[in-house]
């Protein structure tokens, strides 16, 4: 089908049908359209939206534009996807824990971009961890401790990485239907069959608002059920960091302990609402968990000794943030401490910039706390002062003390179901 045609068929404003669009996907993929008929296209899906149908056309259609893996045996295949934020070392405790339960987890993620932590990046603080391993040893893992957790290759969902920095080029990044698009078609190549979705809320989030988390998260829901992918979602809160530490060695060590059944109450309950089995509590509390998380540790190239005696990130300096004043612990802002950990070097502002694995804030409060003057809010991981001028002034904004109680923060908003 040639470009005129597509463009021809969006101006009449009738529904495009499923050739139509795949069609235009795989004109993107081959080069037969050009960058700047993708761009009028994207416009034209930003401006005018997308319906159900269309956007599980272009799933499929992004779905198909590369290798579709398959894992062969028998346990159910399941995968997890977070919309992002500041903390989130979800993936490091759920894909252990689901394994242990009998599940396997092929789990794709990525790498972090500004204040945002990536999982990858996170996983590549353990010495010797690979996330870029070839499909015939994720096979051999997958089949021998039930999980893994690696990087996404060129060969899956080829048409998203062109509509995605084409997306940025002509700020259509926003739009639900291709956001739900770009989500879903890396998934269903994974080839999973049933997706659990952490859409966050807050200053943290690439959604600032409940309601508009909701709204992505039911359109995911939907179209993932249109596409034949068993889905469920939860709504949850990123207005404050998930758990205590943020940087990545640091969230690495927290993983850890969660997995060993200590760690923060709320990544133990994201963890367990996300897991949705009854089983999940005594699992995670066993430990047993944590020892399939060292054999994928170790499957994936990684030293499991280095996980334990605080040898992960060593080397950084560490600076004590105190109270201002006494009273209780107010806000404890996301993206100020996002942005604190980016600027001391955890985050990066490219794809391919380096980071340092060993910086980042480990918060010694949650919201609530009483605290007397001077007492310890956080401790500041930094190497040789890089970032911590910066890195203060932000804390100071983002922790703050009052004198007033403090509500109880929520932290599962909502869950649809699929």
């Amino acid at each position: 089908m040639h470009i005129d045609e597509l463009l021809v068929g969006m101006r009449s404003g009738a529904e495009q049908s499923d050739e139509r669009i795949a069609a235009f996907v795989a004109g993107v993929v081959d080069g037969s359209i050009s960058r700047p008929q993708a761009a009028a296209w994207l416009a034209w899906a930003y401006s005018r939206g997308l319906t159900d149908a269309e956007t599980v056309s272009l799933t499929r259609a992004m779905t198909d534009s590369g290798q579709i893996l398959s894992w062969p045996g028998g346990s159910p295949l399941i995968d997890k996807h977070s919309t992002g934020g500041v903390g989130d070392k979800v993936s490091l405790v759920l894909a252990p824990l689901w394994a242990e339960l009998g599940h396997r987890v092929p789990m794709v993620s990525g790498r972090g971009l500004g204040h945002t932590g990536g999982t990858l990046d996170k996983l590549e603080a353990i010495p010797g961890y690979r996330t870029d391993l070839e499909v015939s040893s994720l096979e051999v893992i997958l089949a021998d401790v039930g999980c893994f957790i690696t990087g996404q290759t060129a060969q899956l969902a080829p048409a998203d990485r062109v509509l995605y920095a084409l997306r940025n080029e002509t700020a259509t990044v926003p739009s639900v239907p291709l956001i739900v698009g770009s989500i879903l078609s890396k998934k269903l190549a994974a080839g999973v069959e049933a997706l659990v979705l952490d859409v966050k809320a807050g200053s943290g989030a690439f959604m600032t608002s409940v309601p508009e988390a909701r709204g992505l998260a039911e359109a995911l829901v939907r179209v993932a059920r249109g596409a034949g992918l068993a889905c469920r979602a939860l709504v949850t809160e990123m207005g404050r960091p998930l758990g205590r530490a943020v940087g990545n060695a640091l969230e690495v060590s927290e993983a850890v302990a969660a997995l060993q059944g200590q760690g923060p109450d709320d990544l133990r309950e994201l963890v367990l609402a996300l897991a949705d089995d009854p089983r999940a509590a005594e699992v995670l509390s066993s430990g047993r968990a944590y020892v399939r998380f060292e054999r994928m540790v170790e499957a994936q190239g990684g030293d499991p000794r280095s996980l334990s005696g605080g040898l992960l990130g060593s080397g950084a300096q560490i600076e004590v943030f105190g109270a201002p004043r006494g009273g209780i612990v107010g806000q404890v802002d996301a993206l100020g401490i996002g942005r604190a950990a980016f600027l001391l070097g955890a985050g990066r502002r490219r794809a391919e910039q380096a980071i340092d694995p060993g910086v980042g804030v480990v918060l010694e409060v949650v919201p609530g706390d009483r605290v007397a003057p001077g007492e310890p809010l956080a401790q500041i991981h930094h190497r040789d002062g890089h970032g911590l001028d910066e890195a203060r002034a932000l804390l100071q904004r983002a922790l703050q003390v009052v004198d007033g109680p403090v509500e109880a923060p929520v932290l599962v908003h909502t869950r649809i179901d699929g």
